[in-house]
């Protein structure tokens, strides 16, 4: 399967993103395990988040699709019940990782797993506090899919990440809510704070101390009405295709605007990208609003520390930008490029040399020079959703059309990423 994409005069009109995946995860696990019914609208349509729902719904909650929002019917923290077969995460992370802390805490034993390019991701990060808390936990070689988690009452405990990462947080808080006491993590690095959020809304007990999350447990859950900002990771894409096509101009409807994840149009906006946000509203504690950007004259950037992992997402079609702009890309401390969905820093490399660009590569990221031309070319998603949409994006400057190869990776996310490219890109 491929996908032709020519080079684009404009990006223009309006665009209205797929519902945000981190928070749909979120939502969807914590629905399972509160009382009562969950009205979710936007929901994401990923495959990603589709796994999730699948996992919860083979753990006994209810799961309906209706009029475009999804209804999970929550079995409160005593009721789940144990799966008839292993459950499939698909190739989502998130799903394994996040869902692996409710798992830890059931008096039964589950099997979770994924397809092949989840099965080549490690575990360890979530393995050794679940073990600290008291869960058992097998792995092929000690560190990759499958799981097998040996449910136990777990105790709270306090722990500290050796790297930041917003899934072994999410995972920890959710053992915690099963522990007796207070459960608490420190942060490196502050990262994404929808977990914290989605607690307060279902009504857990949260407390929040500079980079330090705490947790009390066993709380009283219930169900709520929420709807799900668009995707900001989704809207990346778009951004960038409206920055480097000339005479553009794309306002983005109903995107979610956490100030954990506004470092993209904080770093776009360094950058010199002409963007402005509109009628910025709250639901569910994120703030939502509208996003207007235009044709402009990017100068470049550098990424390291902590906004590189801020950004880890978004960096395979950062990069694509960084050709674009006068001074090119640095971007340092992305060793997690390594270990997504594929290795990143590798697959970004190699389609940049299909399309005749130059980059750098080093073990914990590149260096992309600016001012580049883009060359059309036989593209590869490699099986990756940002790496198939970053280079169709880098598609709409080349000097004719290219082709992608694999584009249904996109699904993992954004089902109808080339449709909207296609309706936008003139």
């Amino acid at each position: 399967m491929q996908q032709k994409i020519s080079p684009a005069r404009a990006v223009s009109g309006a665009v209205l993103l797929p519902g945000d995946k981190s928070i749909s995860h979120r939502y969807a696990m914590l629905a399972a395990i509160a009382e009562g019914t969950t009205k979710i609208e936007n929901y994401s349509g990923g495959a990603d988040c589709q796994s999730t729902l699948a996992c919860v719904r083979a753990l006994g909650a209810g799961v309906e699709a209706n009029g475009g929002a999804v209804h999970i019917t929550g079995r409160g923290l005593e009721g789940l019940h144990q799966p008839e077969s292993t459950l499939d995460a698909g190739n989502s992370g998130s799903t394994i990782r996040m869902l692996s802390g409710i798992l830890a805490a059931q008096p039964f034993v589950t099997r979770i797993g994924g397809d092949e390019s989840l099965s080549r991701r490690p575990m360890e990060r979530i393995m050794k506090p679940l073990a600290q808390m008291g869960a058992h936990i097998e792995a092929s070689e000690n560190r990759f899919p499958p799981l097998t988690i040996h449910g136990r009452p777990l105790h709270s405990m306090e722990y500290t990440p050796p790297m930041a990462s917003a899934q072994v947080k999410s995972c920890v808080l959710f053992a915690g809510l099963f522990a007796e006491g207070r459960t608490t993590v420190h942060e490196p690095m502050r990262t994404r704070d929808h977990t914290e959020l989605a607690l307060r809304e279902f009504g857990a007990e949260v407390d929040i101390e500079k980079r330090s999350v705490t947790v009390t447990g066993r709380p009283h859950l219930e169900g709520r009405e929420l709807r799900v900002p668009g995707d900001l990771s989704a809207a990346a894409f778009f951004l960038v295709a409206a920055l480097i096509v000339p005479e553009s101009s794309l306002t983005i409807h109903g995107v979610g605007l956490n100030p954990t994840r506004s470092t993209l149009l904080d770093f776009l906006a360094e950058m010199g990208a002409q963007i402005r946000i509109l009628d910025v509203t709250s639901a569910g504690g994120e703030l939502i609003g509208d996003v207007l950007v235009r044709n402009s004259r990017i100068r470049g950037g550098l990424l390291e520390k902590a906004r590189t992992a801020a950004l880890i997402d978004e960096i395979p079609v950062l990069a694509v930008l960084g050709a674009a702009s006068e001074e090119g890309l640095i971007v340092r401390d992305a060793s997690e490029l390594r270990v997504k969905e594929t290795d990143r820093i590798a697959t970004i490399a190699e389609n940049f040399e299909r399309m005749g660009l130059e980059i750098t590569v080093h073990e914990d990221g590149f260096e992309v020079p600016g001012r580049q031309a883009f060359h059309a070319a036989e593209l590869d998603s490699f099986g990756d959703h940002r790496i198939a949409m970053a280079f169709s994006i880098a598609a709409l400057a080349a000097d004719g059309p290219s082709i992608m190869l694999d584009p249904g990776a996109a699904s993992v996310s954004f089902p109808e990423f080339f449709a909207t490219l296609q309706r936008v890109a003139e």
